[in-house]
């Protein structure tokens, strides 16, 4: 008797939790999407310059550009030359957009001596979730 009655508030609980979540269902939210991932190498005597270039790109592309979604540096650990960024922007367009504004030509053109080697991956976005 006691987990029935805790059984129905439950079951609304969780009924509108996920009604609400973001308002669509997984793949609507990643339909068009373009994620990528950038690997980079800086050189250890301008890092904290290229650190300060990133970061001021980053907030003015995600405050300046509604097609970019998300872009998230971290560097490793045990290698801090490396830096890792996940970009994910609306769709090919934003993506193009972002490449043209003035705040990553900015970024490309202080940081140009400054990066030893970038790679970067075209994804498929697998199971993409955000609190």
């Amino acid at each position: 008797m006691k987990a029935r009655r805790f059984l129905i508030p439950g079951a609304s609980v969780l009924t509108l939790c996920l009604l609400c979540a973001c308002g669509r269902a997984p793949a609507e939210q990643t339909q068009g999407r373009m994620v990528r991932l950038a690997e980079l190498e800086i050189d250890p005597a301008k890092l904290e310059n290229y650190k300060a270039d990133l970061r001021e790109e980053i907030e003015a592309s995600i405050r300046l550009e509604p097609g970019v979604l998300t872009l998230y540096a971290v560097s490793l650990k045990d290698n801090p030359t490396s830096i890792r960024i996940l970009e994910t922007y609306a769709d090919v367009d934003a993506y193009k957009a972002h490449i043209e504004s003035p705040q990553f030509k900015k970024y490309k053109t202080n940081t140009q001596k400054m990066v030893k080697s970038l790679k970067l991956f075209e994804t498929d976005p697998v199971s993409p979730s955000a609190k």
